[in-house]
This record gives structure tokens, sequence and C-alpha cells, in this order.
């Protein structure tokens, strides 16, 4: 079984000028319930769907199935999906042992002003630095879950 083990920060401070590739994702979901989700993802000019089980409680890790599909049949399937669509810039930078890369995504429209880092592990004590624009932790708290932010977009959140 195909385990995703990430953990999850704010972004505060510049990080564009570190990051060695950008890409554009527009995804949505067909099935959000608790513990599982149904996401169609179209990343430049590539597509997925990605089927995630319930996370574990540290909110660490899961299980995620992924396969490509094509951009048209994706394109179709967003159409099925529910309301809410995540629009969003990955940018990768390494680590700065070099050791890791770190998923940045820069979101708009609904969700403009939230900036989030990932960093997938091999395991969950996996060791890992931290480049100077990471900022707090937000592992575990579904608000900042993709699936979340589609039907709670981060601007109607209060502070």
């Amino acid at each position: 079984m195909a385990q995703e083990i990430e953990r999850k920060f704010l972004v505060r401070g510049d990080f564009k000028g570190q990051a060695f590739a950008v890409s554009h994702i527009c995804q949505g979901y067909i099935g959000t319930r608790p513990g599982r989700t149904v996401r169609i993802r179209i990343r430049d000019q590539r597509a997925y769907i990605t089927i995630k089980g319930p996370a574990g409680p540290e909110g660490l890790s899961r299980y995620e199935f992924e396969t490509e599909i094509s951009v048209s049949d994706a394109r179709d399937l967003l159409l099925l999906c529910e309301p809410g669509i995540i629009d969003k810039h990955r940018y990768l930078v390494k680590s700065p042992d070099g050791e890791h890369t770190w998923e940045v995504d820069e979101f708009h429209g609904d969700n403009e002003g939230l900036v989030v880092a990932e960093i997938e592990l091999r395991s969950e004590d996996d060791v890992f630095e931290k480049p100077d624009f990471i900022g707090k932790e937000v592992t575990g708290d579904r608000r900042y879950y993709n699936a979340h932010l589609r039907a709670n977009p981060y601007k109607i959140w209060k502070s």
C-alpha cells in the first residue's frame, strides 16, 4: 500500500528566489468525506486522479493512490467535481542540506494570500532541514488540507 508521509508549514518571507521549478495546478474533488478524498488534478500539461485515505493520529501519513490520466479526461472530470476549485502555483525548493525537496504552494482565487510548504518524508521520524522561509507547522490541521480549502476558502476564515 502506498503511504504518503508529509509535514506542512506556513511560509513567511521570500521563497521564489530559491525555487528551481514552478508549475501551475488546478484541482477539484469528486468526493470529500472524512477519511477519504478523490481528487482530479491538472498540473501544467499532465493530469492525475488521486485517492487518499484517512490521516494517522498526528496527521503525518495516509494511504495515497495516484495514476496519470489524459488532460482531456481530467477536464471532463473537473465538471463532475464538488463546488470549489483549487488554483495554485507550486514552487520546488531544495532543503539547505540538499536531502529533501520542499513544495511551496501559493494559492490564488478564493485562497489568495495563503502560502503553504510541504515536505515529503521517507518515515515519520525522518530528519530534515528547514529553509529560512518556513514558519509555523500546521501538519494535521485540517483547515490547510486542499479538500477543506475547496469548501472553506482562506478568504472567509475568521482571525
